[in-house]
């Protein structure tokens, strides 16, 4: 890359040639990543707990994902699948297809994002039952495409600025349960908030026009939120009886991030189609969509497709991704990462009156910040400054929810636990100083 440029220079270059649209959690710039550490290019060791966004479970740099780029790098890069199809996209296909959750014949094709997969389940429930409306979810996270933009809830930074949207999108309430959108006590109400696609149907849209029904299994953006699993069973039944493909969008929840492959494994559900990406390709951009035959197959020759989509690169990482699964044992170090943190948060929540809740499935947990325990009151301003407290001291962290007052955590799973007891004893820190109002 010619000279070296010291991170103040190429701060000021970022400032001068990149748009502020995309937004910087901080301003430090890597040199190089490991595991669960980046280090900045002034020699700053960083501690990560935002993971890429979720991208990087496995770790940075994972030595067979570098093994497999190296290798595939010298046969070839680029064909293009549907002009020369070549072996890793096909072992990958075959790969997912066992271990997507699914006691039927299932298929499977890949892109290059999130939202790209979720834009073609999208199409190809539509081939599939000739309807043509979504149902998504408040608190959602689709992506940022046109259509998936139109899908996801937030509208600021998200949506602000950028409409018209696509049609025949339709919004309902996700649960909650901290914030129960119909006021029910969680111990008793038996999902009831599921119950209300029924009479959505009579409301905003004929079930018979409704193609598919897009939800996650944790709310990602939307605040790490966790439903109970009669949650999914009786939307599942409902989607059953109405003809409607049930999609998983579980870009942010696949592969480990939940101390399972798939965070809908937890509740015993089969998705009839299930999106993927990010932690697929151990940080290269891969993104995929399995599920049934016959709802896979409906779309016509060339209906679906994209010029880089499955590139080998990208599919060799995601099956060197699959093999550190089963090798190293990241499901297992996964759930005991899940217990710690579960155990810690759940320490917190009785020392600082300013955490509301602590919440999630295994590793991808959260605690939700608020002014008043009684009145649930969004703490914004407050996460906000605690994330910044631990930037600035070397731990990346992220924030979340739709008053962006929710911590969220996305370590790789290969953290080290004397690098997990850093980062949390940085995050601690900054909880004292918010319980002493210097925050």
């Amino acid at each position: 890359m010619g000279q070296k440029t010291d991170s103040a220079e190429l701060q000021a270059l970022r400032d001068r040639y990149v748009p502020k649209g995309p937004f910087n959690a901080s301003r430090y710039i890597a040199a190089k990543a490991e595991g669960a550490l980046i280090t900045d290019i002034d020699g700053r060791e960083l501690i990560d707990f935002a993971g890429g966004i979720g991208v990087v479970n496995v770790g940075h740099c994972h030595p067979k994902v570098v093994a497999a780029l190296k290798d595939q790098a010298e046969k070839f890069i680029h064909t293009c699948f549907h002009i020369v199809m070549y072996e890793p996209y096909i072992k990958l296909a075959e790969k997912l297809c066992q271990l997507a959750p699914g006691g039927f014949d299932k298929m499977a094709l890949f892109a290059n994002s999130g939202a790209e997969a979720v834009e073609n389940a999208v199409k190809i429930a539509r081939s599939a039952t000739g309807r043509q409306g979504v149902i998504v979810f408040d608190g959602g996270f689709h992506g940022r495409t046109l259509l998936t933009m139109t899908m996801t809830s937030k509208v600021k930074p998200y949506k602000f600025g950028f409409g018209p949207f696509a049609p025949e999108v339709y919004r309902m309430p996700y649960a909650y349960c901290y914030r129960c959108p119909m006021g029910r006590d969680r111990a008793t109400c038996d999902a009831a908030c599921a119950d209300l696609l029924k009479d959505f149907f009579i409301g905003y849209t004929a079930a018979e026009n409704v193609a598919a029904l897009v939800v996650e299994p944790v709310l990602g953006e939307g605040g790490f939120v966790s439903p109970p699993a009669r949650y999914f069973e009786k939307l599942r039944a409902i989607c059953a009886d109405n003809g409607i493909v049930f999609v998983a969008d579980e870009v942010q929840t696949g592969f480990g991030r939940t101390g399972k492959y798939f965070a809908m494994e937890h509740h015993g559900i089969e998705a009839d189609l299930t999106c993927v990406a990010k932690s697929l390709g151990g940080g290269m951009p891969i993104s995929g969509v399995v599920g049934r035959r016959e709802i896979m197959d409906a779309p016509q020759v060339g209906g679906t497709g994209g010029t880089y989509g499955g590139n080998p690169l990208s599919c060799r990482a995601a099956l060197a991704v699959l093999e550190a699964f089963e090798e190293d044992q990241l499901l297992e170090k996964g759930r005991i990462l899940g217990e710690t943190l579960e155990k810690r948060f759940t320490e917190w929540m009785g020392k600082y009156e300013i955490i509301g809740e602590q919440r999630g499935l295994g590793p991808m947990r959260a605690l939700e910040l608020v002014t008043d325990r009684e009145k649930k009151t969004p703490a914004t301003t407050q996460a906000k400054a605690l994330v910044k407290f631990c930037v600035d001291r070397g731990l990346l962290l992220l924030s979340c929810g739709t008053h962006g007052n929710v911590i969220r955590t996305l370590m790789p799973l290969v953290i080290t636990g004397d690098q997990l007891e850093r980062g949390l004893a940085i995050m601690e820190e900054g909880f004292r100083e918010l319980s002493l109002g210097r925050l």
